[in-house]
């Protein structure tokens, strides 16, 4: 396409600024915390359809993703199951023999405690350039500019010569095996993708950490604290098993580094690997010697280990402080993988795709791109570790991701829909 006809384009997605702002408005308020994303895939739903597209609504199936490589019962599926927590997709046929392209974005949040927020967490704030609200960052601004990025295109009647694919899956805050992976395995399999998670643009995401849930249940012995001596406290010895994950995390930040994951924050220099055990439960009387304490924890890692090198260092924590423990050793811990099971990865940044959104984030942010990523989980993994399929992230600048008072730039937002827009025509090749 012309320069002209790329300044067109840009210019009718500035004039959807507003439009911009009230749907990414709209889908906040659906509160589609993870569990509970039916209502903003409902409002993606109508909005494709609305441009005249057969979308496709589907349920993911568990059974039929369970001997994948990258399935694991997320927490979220366990308590809800996938029953009203649809994925929504919908493809633009090219009118030539140009290569496919999806633009993907989860519409699941996590949950917000309001009493920590100035603004309406389910309400969107505009002030000072910003816009406020869950989600608004971490993804739904990704998956507003995504939409208004093919709305404009469409608007100008930009025949593609590759398919478009516009997709929104769910529990991606969980770990996303029912989401773009049910989508992959459904048959939504590009010859590339672009996930619109906030890259920070004009900086793109290019790999992404492996992530695990674990469980120890460490046995005690009841008995009345006034008899304390007859009983073994679950909690202490499950203290001395903290200790140890906690010295396990230090010593691997000691020795572990990943340059992409300072590059996106450097604020992550020295803590590119993570251990962290986040719940403590133990006892159920303040006079009664607890007999049970249970801890559960994630580590997160960047490129570079295996989940079974991971998972080994881990459980070695645990097993060594048992054996060295006169009770401990008679009443082993158990020790339990649950949840969050994703493995890392890592994308070549001389992937065609990858050269193309750098260009045009670069040319429309007038900033200079940097390659980050390799700090979080996220879906991108699935493309490119299970079926070659290469998926860098490209979305909008934010602050406070899972926080209180998470905004989004609104002019990032504006860039992120340009930006895809130039990307899915450069990419797709357009008629002649």
């Amino acid at each position: 396409m012309p320069t002209r006809d790329r300044d067109v384009l840009r210019d009718r997605i500035e004039d959807k600024r507003e439009e911009l702002v009230d749907l990414l408005g709209e889908l906040i308020g659906q509160q589609s915390v993870t569990g509970n994303e039916k209502p903003a895939q409902e409002v993606v739903a109508s909005r494709l359809k609305s441009h005249g597209l057969d979308v496709d609504t589907w349920e993911p199936d568990a059974d039929e993703l369970r001997d994948h490589p990258g399935f694991f019962e997320t927490s979220s599926y366990a308590e809800y199951g996938y029953d009203d927590r649809p994925n929504v997709a919908a493809t633009r046929n090219g009118v030539g023999d140009g290569r496919s392209l999806t633009l993907s974005g989860h519409v699941d949040v996590v949950p917000v405690d309001e009493d920590e927020w100035r603004y309406d967490p389910w309400d969107a704030t505009v002030e000072d350039g910003r816009l406020y609200g869950r989600g608004s960052n971490d993804m739904l601004g990704g998956v507003a500019s995504m939409l208004i990025a093919f709305e404009a295109l469409d608007d100008l009647d930009v025949e593609l010569a590759g398919d478009l694919t516009l997709q929104t899956t769910v529990e991606e805050e969980d770990g996303g095996p029912g989401g773009v992976l049910s989508a992959l395995e459904r048959g939504y399999q590009p010859d590339a993708a672009i996930i619109t998670e906030p890259s920070g643009l004009p900086n793109i995401g290019m790999a992404s950490a492996g992530v695990m849930y674990f469980r120890v249940r460490v046995p005690g012995k009841s008995a009345h604290a006034a008899q304390g001596y007859a009983g073994v406290n679950a909690i202490g010895k499950a203290t001395k098993l903290y200790r140890a994950l906690d010295e396990l995390d230090r010593e691997r930040k000691s020795r572990i580094a990943y340059e992409p994951a300072v590059r996106q924050n450097p604020n992550l220099d020295g803590h590119e690997t993570n251990l962290n055990v986040g719940t403590v439960d133990g006892g159920d009387w303040p006079s009664t010697v607890p007999s049970e304490a249970v801890l559960e924890g994630r580590i997160g890692w960047p490129p570079g280990e295996t989940r079974e090198e991971v998972r080994a260092e881990v459980e070695a924590a645990v097993r060594d402080v048992a054996e060295d423990d006169e009770w401990l050793s008679e009443h082993a811990p158990e020790f339990e993988w649950f949840g969050w099971n994703a493995a890392p990865h890592e994308l070549d940044t001389d992937e065609e795709i990858v050269r193309l959104a750098r260009e045009n984030a670069e040319t429309v942010t007038g900033g200079e791109t940097t390659f980050g990523g390799g700090s979080a989980g996220n879906d991108e993994r699935f493309y490119n570790r299970y079926y070659d399929i290469p998926c860098p992230s490209v979305g909008p600048r934010g602050e406070n991701i899972h926080g209180a008072d998470e905004y989004v730039e609104i002019d990032s937002l504006v860039e992120t829909a340009q930006t895809l827009a130039l990307t899915a025509m450069d990419w797709c090749g357009t008629a002649e």
